[in-house]
């Protein structure tokens, strides 16, 4: 029987939309006050789903502590009060918008989640506001 389980975290973090190779004109007419040189922040919630069987003899697909240990180590110990921009290993060279961290972080947790027997990495949401969030499902 095929299961979805979902974990959900927390991370603050600061960045700019910003492309050097523009005006600081033409940055603000597309990013708006996204592109302030002082940077600005939000307060993220990410939500990893994982899928596979269930493991009969356990009667669940992952230990959630485990799944909680991961995000924890390859994600949230990398965002968390920083400085998206200038701090994390991999979003250098990419510009970081919610999409783009939301798509990095589904390949950071690709991995070590997979590593597990069975368990198979089936999305990241990741909620910039209330209102806005990106889902990236690893394609």
């Amino acid at each position: 029987m095929l299961i979805h389980v979902t974990r959900r975290e927390t991370f603050n973090a600061a960045h700019r939309m910003y492309r050097e190779e523009w005006s600081a004109e033409k940055n603000e007419e597309v990013f708006g006050r996204c592109a302030n040189p002082n940077w600005h922040g939000h307060n993220f919630t990410l939500f990893v789903t994982v899928k596979g069987e269930i493991d009969d003899k356990k009667g669940y697909l992952i230990d959630l502590k485990e799944l909680k240990k991961m995000i924890k180590e390859y994600v949230i110990e990398k965002v968390d009060h920083r400085n998206l921009n200038l701090d994390v290993d991999f979003m250098k060279g990419k510009m970081a918008t919610t999409e783009m961290l939301c798509a990095q972080i589904f390949h950071q947790l690709k991995k070590p989640v997979e590593a597990c027997e069975g368990v198979f990495m089936h999305s990241v949401r990741l909620h910039e506001t209330e209102n806005n969030s990106a889902e990236y499902f690893g394609q």
